[in-house]
């Protein structure tokens, strides 16, 4: 999860100083955010951010969390 925020840093989707992340994982909603582990919170909050700039589909962030195919 680190490299995917450092790969959108570098390119400029998100900036450098975690700042935005920051702000979207304090976004979260409370219940969601306890239930996450850390780096969770982290993909929540790069999800949001993808789709309030509009580079997900509208359908990618419904507000629910995806668990991973393998459990």
């Amino acid at each position: 999860m680190y490299a995917l925020v450092r790969a959108l840093q570098r390119h400029g989707v998100i900036n450098r100083q975690f700042d935005e992340l920051r702000d979207a994982i304090e976004r979260i909603p409370p219940a969601e955010y306890l239930a996450l582990s850390y780096y969770e919170r982290w993909l929540r909050a790069a999800e949001m951010l993808l789709a309030e700039k509009g580079l997900l589909p509208d359908d990618a962030d419904d507000g629910e969390h995806r668990e991973h195919p393998d459990g």
